[in-house]
């Protein structure tokens, strides 16, 4: 359990940002939301944060802002970082890369030059493991990084983005000494989600392949603190509670994310198959084991 230890949360508009608000400040955190506008956000900040909250400060920070983003960070022992694409380039294509990796590096310098920092903890995506030529064989866990001439070729430019950002960050973490984890999430479970979500490129191969998992919001807040807090926690983890490995599962997202009146699934998700799973989050599940034990001994 936390002290009056203080905090960033960057983006904290999205819907990982606003949740984590809520948990951190629930566990005693001082939190310093750093806000940025994107068109899947919220209305405004009363929407989206208890600004009641004594522990909360709001601040705008725009990642391509090296001031804005050294603003937020003052004063705090620890960052949680995800990025959301800026509002007039909201769509991912093959220059997000570019603009993905950039913000993590500005970000990243920041912590550098920020001398209370002490972890930060890095939204990242199982995108950036699960692409390569040879997309069958062993199991994939946290060793594994998706090969971006792959998804050059094939256009899977969130993988790319994911995955070209994750190494800017890992480059200037280890550079500079700075103490970092990441959390490689897997498919993000919110309301809104939606056919078009950038993620799900390729969802077919993915699901024949044993390595479309999905997450829900409240999982996944629980994982980053978890490895922020847990002293042991180290290098990348997979982060997914649930796997889409049968017709069953693979038809009930599909009729969540298509609008009524479009046709059956895509048959290229045959019926009566259950795919072998091939991804690992052992790793992360040994750690969330403490944390859950020590959340019902303070409940």
């Amino acid at each position: 359990m936390a002290s009056s230890r203080t905090v960033c949360v960057m983006d904290a508009s999205g819907h990982l940002g606003s949740a984590l608000v809520h948990l951190l400040l629930h566990r005693g955190y001082t939190v310093h939301a750093a806000l940025q506008p994107h068109p899947n956000g919220f209305q405004s900040v009363e929407e989206l944060l208890p600004s009641s909250n004594k522990n909360l400060k709001i601040f705008d920070a725009d990642p391509f802002d090296y001031h804005s983003i050294t603003a937020a960070l003052k004063g705090c022992c620890g960052l949680f970082y995800s990025f959301q694409p800026p509002s007039d380039h909201s769509t991912y294509d093959e220059f997000m890369a570019e603009i993905e990796a950039r913000a993590a590096h500005n970000v990243l310098e920041a912590c550098a030059q920020t001398d209370t920092i002490e972890k930060v903890v890095f939204t990242s995506s199982v995108t950036t493991v699960i692409w390569n030529e040879s997309r069958t064989g062993s199991d994939l866990d946290e060793k594994n990084w998706t090969d971006i001439n792959f998804c050059k070729k094939f256009k899977l430019w969130h993988a790319l983005s994911k995955t070209l950002a994750e190494k800017s960050a890992w480059a200037l973490a280890m550079d500079r000494g700075i103490n970092m984890v990441t959390i490689n999430g897997g498919l993000l479970m919110t309301p809104d989600l939606t056919i078009t979500n950038p993620y799900l490129k390729g969802a077919a191969e993915m699901y024949e392949d044993g390595v479309f998992v999905t997450v829900d919001l409240r999982f996944i807040a629980d994982a980053h603190i978890c490895v922020f807090e847990d002293v042991s926690s180290y290098g990348r983890y997979l982060c997914f509670n649930h796997v889409i490995s049968c017709s069953r599962d693979a038809d009930k997202l599909a009729q969540m994310l298509l609008p009524s009146s479009d046709p059956s699934p895509p048959q290229s998700w045959e019926k009566a198959r259950i795919y072998q799973q091939r991804i690992s989050n052992k790793k992360l599940n040994n750690l969330m084991m403490e944390f859950e034990n020590d959340q019902l001994l303070s409940n």
